[in-house]
């Protein structure tokens, strides 16, 4: 597909990240990040406090030099080792405050040659960082920064004042009476828009005044945005984004962006333990790792491809009216089987409004493509299911909801099953909670899975050909029903399950109208597959790209196959009769016509490309079910549907589409019409 112009991070843009002792995977990994990024500054706290413990003098002896290898540093000094404060904290002031300044001469002496600027103390007006109440006037402070500014020009150095949080002018003309001003270069500020600074009015007007203070003491000091961020503890991860693109229009000389990180949830913040949930959540990552939005879309296109996605996602304006002048709420929009769908729906002249938080990798892609084919009866709302006011503000939008939103991978629940349970169970149920409590209830399609059944143990099978088939003959004609009993292997099974059933008894129990879909393996174009989910697509993008692939089990397992238009004809069946079909479960999925093994699915993607890959086989996966065919006469008695593409027809599709999408040249395939189907050659490799 086509990459868009690269914009770089400006040269003026860098990060913030606090290290504690120790850290040295951190901070290799933050580097890496800041590499990848294109960000060449870095602003870290140096800790007065650590310096005196048994391992703080050898971890800076460490810390330092590794990061000016690699980026150029703005050391902020802080934190009053307790033995010599007047209180035993780190925001106290010292006893001598001309220690600080000792301090200073001692950190030049040891690392002046790695640094250019040093900052004297970090938010002195926020009290967790400077305790106020122990110097009303700051007086000790100004006494303190004053003799530290002055011994760091004596020593060679450019000083920067401790960015004030939030920004006061009153402040900073306290500092010019008290003669502090006289050694200071810059005046750092700091920004938490609607995060900390609850009035903020934007960077231009903030730095303006700061400007306008300067200019009347004749001070020709630059001013430096030393720290700004957004916390996601709303799981608002697009908000991120945005108030990032407006930090980097500040008109500063030089930008701070916190942080790389989200903090260790077992860590204390500052002084503090968990009495600001907002503190824990300004990263790039969250504290696993994974990248939130705002990294993921700076990675891959850098500032070019945010600007982009912040231009679709203006939302259109409340309409007010009646319930056929609303609109079908897709959420999870922006995915692979949300994309055809709404593509489908806007078609047909429908009004959709697309909700996602654009978590899963390549979504945007699709989220642009939308904007694009579907002009203005497409709304776009990134925000995330556990925002609930978000959730119900769209709710009241839309006369019938698609419910796509989940995490997907069975291996991602077992690695973070909290996170799976919060956004399976817990944002379905947030759904549910926005539809029942709203003044006009939209009907409900919520998407399960065939996990919900678990991995089937009580199914005897046995092997024919390369293909497992179950000896039950009523099993081996229809495949599984509804009546199937219910097993959540997995924490994936159990989320999906948990969110299943509590749709169906919100149904009956509120008389909400909502069916259950429990799918089996769908596939198509706009999916960028996973070995985690879409193996069909993931299967045939590792072969366009010649890359190994790893079977796991034996490569006998069979699903059954439903092309994704198939699909979205039965979803929009199911949207049209949902009086008549709520409070039910329908299993779907392509059937006994349509299902095939993972080995027949290969050999099919051999004659259309020509060759496969490298295949290696593994353990079988947890909650893997060994043979699993939907039995979908319920679904068609009750509306009439039955799916109309083959396999080989929906796989020829979904390899001509990765293939365009990928740039990558089709290979002429002969005519298979009388070719038999499914082959099974592959289990001789």
């Amino acid at each position: 597909m086509s990459r868009p112009v690269v914009e770089s991070l400006p040269e003026k843009f860098g990060m913030v990240e606090w290290f504690r002792p120790g850290e040295r995977e951190r901070v290799e990994r933050v580097l890496a990040d800041m590499k990848k990024l294109g960000a060449k500054r870095l602003r870290t706290g140096i800790s007065w406090a650590d310096w005196y413990t048994s391992e703080g003098k050898e971890w800076y002896e460490w810390l330092v030099p590794r990061l000016c290898s690699e980026v150029e540093l703005l050391p902020c000094v802080l934190y009053t080792p307790p033995s010599i404060g007047v209180e035993a904290k780190t925001s106290s002031p010292p006893r001598r405050p001309r220690d600080y300044a000792d301090f200073i001469d001692l950190f030049i002496t040891a690392f002046g040659e790695h640094f250019e600027y040093v900052e004297l103390w970090n938010e002195p007006n926020n009290l967790s960082e400077w305790d106020w109440t122990l110097d009303p006037h700051w007086t000790g402070f100004g006494e303190m920064i004053g003799a530290a500014a002055h011994w760091a020009k004596k020593r060679g150095k450019k000083t920067v004042l401790g960015g004030m949080s939030p920004i006061d002018g009153h402040w900073l003309c306290r500092m010019f009476d008290l003669g502090v001003m006289e050694y200071i270069d810059v005046v750092g500020i700091h920004g938490f828009p609607d995060i900390f600074d609850y009035t903020w009015k934007g960077w231009g007007r903030n730095i303006a005044m700061v400007r306008e203070i300067l200019d009347q003491h004749d001070s020709p000091c630059e001013i430096w945005v030393t720290e700004a961020g957004f916390s996601t503890w709303q799981h608002d991860e697009f908000k991120q984004a945005r108030v990032f693109l407006e930090f980097l229009e500040a008109p500063a000389q030089r930008l701070y962006w916190y942080g790389a990180d989200d903090l260790d949830p077992g860590l204390a913040a500052v002084d503090r333990f968990h009495l600001d949930e907002r503190e824990y959540y300004f990263g790039f990552r969250k504290a696993d790792g994974t990248p939130k939005l705002l990294y993921r879309l700076l990675e891959e296109g850098k500032v070019t491809a945010l600007k982009k996605v912040g231009q679709v996602a203006t939302a259109a304006p409340a309409r007010a009216g009646s319930t056929a002048e609303k609109a079908i709420l897709v959420t999870g929009g922006a995915g692979f089987i949300g994309t055809n769908l709404v593509h489908h729906l806007t078609r047909e002249g429908q009004r959709v409004i697309v909700y996602d938080n654009l978590s899963r990798p390549g979504v945007e892609e699709n989220l642009l493509w939308l904007k694009e084919t579907c002009g203005d009866r497409l709304e776009v709302r990134i925000a995330d299911t556990r925002n609930h006011l978000a959730l119900h503000d769209a709710i009241t939008q839309c006369s019938h909801v698609y419910h796509f939103a989940a995490q997907v991978a069975v291996t991602t629940s077992i690695d973070n099953p909290a996170a799976d349970f919060a956004i399976n169970g817990q944002g379905t149920f947030a759904l549910l909670e926005a539809i029942r409590t709203a003044k006009e209830r939209p009907s409900l399609l919520f998407t399960s899975t065939n996990k919900v059944y678990g991995g089937i143990e009580g199914c005897r099978i046995r092997k024919n050909g390369a293909r497992y088939e179950p000896l039950d003959p009523e099993l081996q004609r229809y495949g599984f029903g509804e009546g199937t009993p219910l097993d959540f292997l997995s924490p994936y099974g159990c989320s999906k399950g948990c969110a299943d059933q509590y749709v169906l008894d919100y149904a009956r129990s509120f008389g909400i109208n909502a069916a259950v879909f429990r799918m089996s393996c769908i596939y198509g174009p706009h999916q960028y597959g996973t070995e985690d989910q879409g193996w069909v697509a993931h299967f045939a993008i590792r072969t366009l790209k010649g890359e190994p692939i790893t079977l796991y089990g034996d490569g006998y397992q069979v699903r059954d196959l439903l092309f994704v238009e198939d699909l979205v004809d039965a979803m929009c069946r199911a949207g049209a009769m949902m009086p008549q079909i709520s409070g039910q479960a329908f299993n779907i999925g392509g059937g006994t016509d349509r299902a095939a093994s993972l080995l027949e699915l290969l050999e099919l993607l051999r004659d259309l490309h020509g060759s496969l890959p490298q295949i290696s086989f593994d353990d079988w996966r947890t909650g893997d079910q060994r043979y699993y065919v939907s039995d979908t006469r319920k679904f068609a008695t009750a509306t009439g549907w039955t799916p109309r593409h083959s396999v080989r027809e929906g796989v020829e599709r979904l390899y001509s589409w990765l293939c365009q999408s990928m740039s990558v040249p089709q290979r002429p395939v002969e005519d298979t019409k009388t070719k038999s189907y499914p082959a099974s050659g592959v289990e001789a490799m």
